[in-house]
């Protein structure tokens, strides 16, 4: 492993997956008052993850589509990260998945993973990157998985460095007082 000295730069990242498929998400609807709104529903069960690490220091991101989550497909998504500006030293804070902390895992040398505590989600600012996904998925129906990539593909163009810092603004990450930009 070498050194985080070594890097041109360090960023502190938080990393999280989360299930997308072809049944549909009920949201809230607008309606006249009394009326019962009506939404198109499709009660498919195909899923795709999305693998996401999303950096509130510097608004940086990586996303990769994945069939499912799994140590294997998070392996993929280390090394894929890696890649993703290689002269920078990634933290990495995630939750206590098991696959996270599989044996079979070869952490590439850029990277350090840094677990939250157990049963905390509330302290995962990419699970608020997540919801953002979710409410502009809500009350869509999608007739394949390619179609749902599509749309991944759509909102992620509208995911800028500015809405990333934004979304993961989170207080205890103290930005003035550990990070200079």
């Amino acid at each position: 492993m070498r050194s985080p000295i070594c890097y041109g730069s360090i960023n502190l990242y938080f990393q999280d997956e989360s299930r997308f498929g072809l049944h549909t998400k009920y949201g809230r609807g607008l309606t006249a008052k009394g009326v019962q709104p009506v939404c198109s529903f499709q009660q498919v069960f195909r899923y795709t993850y999305l693998f996401g690490a999303f950096s509130q220091i510097t608004g940086s991101q990586m996303l990769l589509e994945m069939p499912s989550c799994n140590a294997t497909n998070f392996q993929l998504f280390l090394n894929e990260f890696a890649m993703h500006e290689p002269d920078e030293y990634k933290i990495i804070v995630l939750d206590n998945g098991a696959f996270h902390k599989a044996k079979s895992l070869v952490i590439p040398n850029n990277i350090t993973l840094v677990f939250l505590p157990p049963y905390s989600p509330e302290l995962n600012p990419a699970e608020k990157v997540w919801q953002h996904y979710k409410r502009k998925f809500t009350n869509k129906i999608f007739n394949s998985i390619e179609q749902l990539s599509g749309f991944f593909s759509i909102t992620m163009q509208d995911m800028t460095k500015n809405n990333i810092k934004s979304i993961c603004n989170y207080n205890y990450i103290a930005l003035d007082t550990f990070w200079s930009i």
